[in-house]
């Protein structure tokens, strides 16, 4: 087996789909329709005259939703955007890109101001002014939370009352259960609009093509490339394949973050698990071994509140020294009542799982939560292919570097999806973004037949999870390299194209990229971990590329 990766796998270039079977033209399209995604509609709306906004569920569907913690900004007068920079910079392992967080942090108050303004409602301390708590990584309480441990769904919530408030303005259209296939671009490389699939009805149903000179992705993450994740079942990697074949640039591919205290439902669970907010160990549970032995301030000096990569790696080799499957998260001692109150959404999921946390720990293990990698972009969300956006999840921004820091996630995708949206506008109103016309790409269409899938995530998993090696991530390219990937199947393979082999197929190009990247970086920082090379190297403070030739050939620099 190779220990070095060779030349990169040819990728296909388009999904194997049929022809649209119906044309619609926009100034700007949106696709996603969490935190970033929402922000840029309702943005665009008032800038520029016809905008799309396309989701791949119901409104209500996006990773948002899904987001415990809550909202991390310098908001208190005793915290500062300075204070927020700096562990910002450290939890990024030396990765992140200083003037893309200074950006987040300076701006990121203003933004949290503008989602209460539009209708959120965040928990309030006894002074009536936001309640702030702490989390992993952070030395000073900047969180906050709605509804406890509802966060996600509170912003959701209040984003999508904008949006309804608006569905019947005709600079707008919604249109919701849409797959988008591919970014189109023209033959000289700009994006031009999307091809997309409806589950609908009348002319909006079936494939069908949407022109537009700006195309803002916010499609979220990528936990399904692996087995187990606390995303949800659409985080297939749709933005970043799509935008991978398109031809822009994606970075930091390798580095993804593995929550540290998902519900542990043995070893057989997989899809999507509940995940323990790490508010519960900023509000002071504690991280212990199946034999009661506390491990984490042996291990880092913020213990249990250390970034996530490190709570992660440890809770990892300590399951390996005993023998077991999983660590037991101890909040026992905060007290029914407590534990009640500040997480009814958790305490709701535990109990549906039969465990009562006031009265037992609760058996937790890492699980794939965040990707800090995507399409690179600009501060203001320009991806390398002109009329191509990026923002939230998606996006690799540079905030994030080797690893998020605790709930800037959020703030990330309302930061850059504001600036992305006045970018798009200003750029409209110069007469720069201009209508383009789609031509053919070389380099051949794919589809991955969906019984492949849980194929490709076991697989990934075992080899470019949590812990790497040379050998783990060639044995894992060997074998995805095996899976037939053609946009003509041998006749014994079921496939057609539908979501289930579009999605797939993402999952198998994404999981393609990772892994390449993964295998070149020879050392462990942040979300990556390499057991032949456990420490940081300052010959690799830099970022991974990874892009796709004309051909279809994966070039990694």
């Amino acid at each position: 087996m190779n220990p070095t990766p060779g030349p990169g796998p040819r990728l296909a270039r388009s999904l194997a789909a049929p022809a649209p079977g119906w044309t619609a033209e926009a100034d700007a399209i949106v696709v996603g329709s969490g935190i970033a995604g929402l922000t840029a509609a309702l943005e665009l709306r008032t800038h520029v005259p016809r905008v799309l906004l396309v989701t791949k569920g119901r409104l209500l569907s996006g990773s948002t939703v899904w987001a415990q913690g809550g909202i991390a900004a310098a908001l208190d007068p005793s915290d500062s955007p300075e204070a927020h920079l700096a562990d910002t910079l450290a939890a990024g392992g030396g990765l992140s890109d200083p003037e893309a967080v200074q950006v987040l942090v300076t701006e990121g108050p203003a933004r949290v101001r503008e989602l209460v303004a539009r209708g959120a409602v965040f928990d309030k301390a006894a002074d009536g002014d936001i309640a702030l708590t702490r989390e992993g990584g952070h030395h000073a309480d900047r969180i906050a939370h709605a509804g406890g441990d509802a966060t996600g769904a509170e912003i959701s919530r209040a984003l999508v009352a904008q949006i309804e408030a608006v569905r019947h303005d005709p600079g707008i259209e919604v249109v919701e259960n849409a797959l988008v296939l591919d970014v189109l671009t023209t033959l000289d490389g700009r994006a031009c609009g999307v091809t997309l699939h409806v589950r609908g009805a009348g002319s909006r149903d079936g494939v069908g093509a949407v022109l537009a000179p700006a195309v803002v992705l916010a499609t979220g993450g990528i936990g399904q490339v692996f087995r187990s994740s606390t995303n949800p079942a659409g985080a297939t990697g749709d933005g970043i394949a799509a935008a991978l074949r398109a031809g822009a640039v994606l970075g930091d591919l390798e580095f993804v973050q593995f929550h540290p205290t998902v519900l542990w439902l043995g070893s057989g669970a997989k899809g999507q698990l509940p995940l323990i907010s790490e508010a519960v160990r900023g509000e002071g549970a504690l991280l212990l071994d199946v034999n009661g032995h506390r491990f984490m301030p042996g291990v880092h000096e913020m213990a249990e509140l250390a970034p996530r990569d490190v709570v992660a790696h440890a809770i990892v080799r300590q399951m390996a020294a005993t023998g077991a499957d999983n660590v037991l998260l101890d909040a026992r001692h905060l007290g029914r009542e407590f534990l009640r109150t500040r997480f009814p959404t958790i305490n709701r999921r535990l109990l549906e799982a039969d465990i009562d946390w006031s009265e037992e720990p609760v058996p937790v293990a890492p699980a794939q939560h965040y990707h800090s990698g995507g399409v690179v972009t600009d501060l203001d969300g320009r991806s390398s292919v002109d009329g191509l956006y990026a923002v939230g999840e998606v996006a690799c921004t540079g905030v994030h570097g080797a690893n998020r820091l605790a709930s800037n996630s959020l703030l990330e995708g309302i930061v850059f999806a504001s600036r992305a949206a006045r970018d798009v506008a200003a750029r409209f109103d110069a007469g720069e973004l201009k209508p383009g016309e789609p031509a053919e790409r070389p380099g051949g269409s794919a589809l991955v037949a969906a019984a492949a899938r849980s194929r490709i995530q076991k697989v990934t998993s075992a080899g470019s999870g949590v812990i790497r090696s040379a050998r783990s991530l060639a044995e894992v390219d060997e074998r995805l390299s095996a899976v037939r990937a053609d946009a003509h199947l041998a006749a014994e393979v079921v496939a057609e194209p539908q979501t289930a082999e579009w999605e797939t197929t993402n999952v198998h190009q994404v999981a393609r990229a990772l892994t390449r990247a993964a295998w070149l970086r020879e050392e462990t920082r942040g979300g990556h971990y390499r057991t032949d090379f456990p420490k940081p190297e300052d010959a690799w403070k830099r970022r991974v590329l990874v892009q796709l030739d004309d051909d279809g050939i994966l070039t990694i620099s």
